[in-house]
């Protein structure tokens, strides 16, 4: 039987993480097993006392000595894998779980080897959210695409699904938000076959937790180029 390995990285969502961890072992995804491996990143809120008291043969903690980042968190859990097909899920729910058959149907048909939840696709529903967040995103996907040469509508996604194949080729290096654009970029270059869905997204802003901010996107301009150029 396939399984699917769901990758969590968490910092600080003392809020989130029991309604996270219960979302994603609800979720259906037919007749294949699942995984959650949570990598609590150095979390200083609470989280880490509220993972530790999670009891579930599905669910696999581990925890980083300090906070590295969600490229770190990411690594981390690539060592832990055991599945076919592998997802990263964010903690704080602006992805929806709900939504892994929409990501797992081309890879399950033997058509994609990596799959993008794209926000900027499709109708489904998306909460209104800042402007110039949205202009920073289509102007680091237009800059990737121009270098990677595929026609993505959303290099940022968070909602990223591939298979085992792909993630034990990997490699992955930034420890930050940076490992976007260099997942992108290693995989253009190892010739996968990528495809995007349109998914919805419940996004938070910065009052509520959203950890990204203007810094992360100028390094995001920076790995475009390290790691296409490399």
């Amino acid at each position: 039987m396939k399984k699917l390995s769901v990758i969590m990285p968490v910092y600080n969502e003392k809020a989130f993480i029991k309604r996270a961890v219960a979302a994603v072992l609800k979720a259906k995804i037919g007749k294949l097993a699942k995984e959650i491996i949570i990598v609590d990143d150095g979390s200083g809120d609470g989280t880490s006392a509220i993972l530790k008291k999670i009891k579930n043969r599905k669910v696999k903690v581990t925890f980083q000595r300090r906070n590295m980042g969600k490229g770190a968190a990411i690594r981390r859990g690539l060592k832990e894998v055991t599945g076919d097909i592998v997802v990263i899920q964010d903690a704080d729910l602006e992805y929806n779980p709900e939504e892994y058959p929409v990501m797992l149907a081309p890879i399950l048909d033997k058509k994609a080897d990596v799959v993008y939840g794209s926000r900027f696709l499709g109708d489904r529903p998306h909460r209104v959210l800042n402007f110039w967040h949205m202009v920073g995103n289509h102007f680091l996907t237009q800059l990737s695409n121009m270098l990677t040469n595929i026609n993505l509508t959303d290099m940022e996604t968070g909602y990223k699904m591939f298979t085992r194949e792909v993630a034990d080729s990997l490699k992955l290096k930034e420890n930050r938000f940076g490992v976007e654009p260099e997942f992108t970029a290693k995989i253009a270059k190892m010739g996968c076959r990528v495809f995007e869905v349109g998914v919805s997204y419940s996004g938070r802003n910065y009052d509520q937790g959203k950890k990204i901010g203007w810094k992360d996107g100028l390094y995001a301009v920076w790995c475009i180029f390290k790691y296409n150029f490399r």
